[in-house]
């Protein structure tokens, strides 16, 4: 990647951060129902990207399935689109690997809970909310919407530019599990 193009990345990361700090209270309160666009708009998809670079998979229990299908249901609840649900169990499956984790002690970064890693002192929302799959996967969405052209763009910009990790590029290696995972659950 360019210098140019990583450091125009990284700006925009940094702005989406802090948007999501100043904005991430608001998130509480937000209504995805009429945040949401309507339901014609985000039928419209463009084909999705391939999937970028080696691919990783891991065997899902009940649990993970669980919080797969929850993702997928919080997507269609807010009005949004499959690649929407993609981008959000890709996110979730390198955060947490879809386990809906709460503090994790010493092994803990910094506060961050649930299935997207998200931390109260960002904004994201309480611990309770947090952990809560259908909350923090609104939550996410509603990071996701703020960025210009997320539908078109490679996977691991998309969930980097909402999550700001401090590995970007990891994202990636879950595209092909979370379009299938998304395949298989959307209409079910």
């Amino acid at each position: 990647m360019n210098t140019i193009f990583r450091k125009s990345m990284l700006s925009i990361a940094g702005l989406a951060f802090a948007g999501g700090v100043f904005a991430g209270p608001i998130a509480a309160h937000a209504n995805p129902a009429v945040d949401a666009k309507p339901a014609t708009a985000a039928a419209v998809q463009t084909a999705a990207p391939k999937p970028q670079g080696d691919q990783s998979h891991i065997t899902l229990n009940d649990e993970q399935t669980a919080n797969a299908k929850a993702i997928i249901a919080a997507t269609k609840k807010a009005g949004l689109p499959e690649r929407a649900a993609v981008i959000s169990i890709a996110t979730s499956l390198q955060e947490s690997k879809l386990e809906n984790l709460g503090h994790l002690g010493d092994a803990n970064d910094h506060d961050s809970l649930g299935l997207f890693q998200q931390r109260p002192t960002s904004g994201w929302g309480t611990p309770e909310q947090i952990t809560n799959p259908e909350y923090s996967t609104t939550a996410f969405l509603k990071g996701l919407r703020q960025v210009d052209g997320w539908q078109d763009m490679p996977l691991t910009d998309a969930a980097q530019t909402v999550q700001v990790s401090a590995y970007p590029d990891a994202y990636a290696q879950w595209e092909q599990q979370a379009t299938d995972l998304v395949a298989h659950n959307w209409n079910s």
